[in-house]
Order: structure tokens, then C-alpha cells, then sequence
């Protein structure tokens, strides 16, 4: 299973999901379903925006859990 770091990163940059969604031009409904592991894929380029605004690598992003 694949993990996505989002509110960890968020919370250690003291931002809030409201203020990435307003950087990457994305609905909270998104957002959360990305958080929840509801979708099956995430594009390039919202792994790139992630990692750019919460500043670090895809590795801190991404977790893959057993």
C-alpha cells in the first residue's frame, strides 16, 4: 500500500490543506481523497506541485507501507 505523506509534511511546515490547495489550484475534495488513498493514481505533475510547496523529495511524500 502505497502512503502519501501530505498532512505530515504539512503539519511540520506549520500550513494548512486549505493553503495547498490554494498553491496547486485544487479542490479540498481532491486533496483528501488523495490523503485517504481513495484514488489509484496521481499525476506527475501534482507529485511535482506537492513536493515544490511542501518542499521536499517524492521519498518524504511517498511511503510505501506492507
Amino acid at each position: 500500500m502505497i502512503k502519501i505523506n501530505i498532512e505530515e509534511l504539512l503539519k511540520k511546515k506549520g500550513k494548512t490543506k486549505y493553503w495547498l490547495c490554494q498553491r496547486m489550484n485544487i479542490t479540498s475534495r481532491n486533496i483528501n481523497r488523495i490523503i485517504r488513498g481513495d484514488t489509484t493514481s496521481i499525476s506527475f505533475k501534482y507529485i511535482e506541485e506537492f513536493c515544490k510547496y511542501l518542499d521536499c523529495s517524492v521519498g518524504e511524500l511517498i511511503t510505501i507501507c506492507e
